[in-house]
């Protein structure tokens, strides 16, 4: 089941490849340096399971309803980005769907790449027994993954403190990934956000991922300029 995803990981989308390269893949939240090519006949062990421990990139969840022409019902969805620091990056997006009228819903998750599709998900609402969900496609900066979900696990979502969700990075070790669902009840049962203002956020956060993309040139061109004084290598002659 593919909806048309309007707003849902616009942030994560274009951040989660970010974490590809660190903590969603098993274990550092900071750049890790480029490995050493190991002898061929060594065999390197799986790393051990990480935690990722994620944090609301928006102040709210947001509701928007919208009506599916080609199933003519109305859909409604609420959504809210995570990443590791208020300051960076989203790194994953998660979104239930509700079609009126049905009580079958969708919990879709927009995740980093570099994980194994195969194993699928399992997540948890608190200490709850686990239930499994699958990848349904990728793309070059993520990958969306969901689970059918009812009405009583909606219900526990609202009383729950955090999702626990778990993958497997590229050398099979678990990652866990701790979702906050404070404010999600709120959000779900509530009305729908005004289009108008949608909108208006879409646009500042577009305007957010622009200027943080332009600090972190910034920073790169400086790293890259010479330190004053230094003496500047003559052109080798042919």
């Amino acid at each position: 089941m593919l909806l048309n995803f309007k707003r849902f990981g616009v942030a994560a989308l274009a951040g989660a490849t970010l974490l590809g390269a660190t903590a969603a893949l098993g274990q550092t939240a900071k750049p890790a340096p480029k490995p050493t090519p190991a002898p061929a006949q060594a065999a390197e062990a799986p790393a051990g399971p990480s935690k990722v421990e994620l944090v609301a990139s928006q102040a709210d969840w947001t509701k928007v309803c919208g009506k599916d022409e080609a199933a003519g019902k109305e859909i409604c969805y609420t959504t809210r980005d995570f990443g590791q620091a208020v300051d960076q990056p989203p790194v994953l997006a998660m979104a239930v769907y509700d079609v009126k009228g049905e009580d079958k819903r969708i919990l879709r998750m927009l995740m980093p790449v570099a994980l194994m599709l195969k194993p699928g998900f399992r997540y948890t609402i608190d200490q709850s027994a686990p239930r499994e969900g699958a990848f349904a496609i990728c793309f070059p900066n993520g990958c969306f993954a969901e689970s059918e979900i009812t009405g009583d696990i909606v219900g526990s979502m609202k009383k729950g403190n955090n999702l626990n969700v778990t993958v497997r990075n590229q050398v099979g070790a678990d990652v866990n990934f701790v979702v906050p669902l404070a404010g999600f009840g709120k959000a779900f049962d509530g009305p729908a956000i005004d289009p108008k203002v949608l909108a208006q956020q879409q646009e500042e956060l577009q305007k957010q991922l622009e200027e943080r993309a332009k600090k972190q040139r910034e920073e790169l061109e400086k790293q890259a300029a010479p330190a004053p004084g230094a003496p500047v290598p003559s052109p080798k002659k042919p």
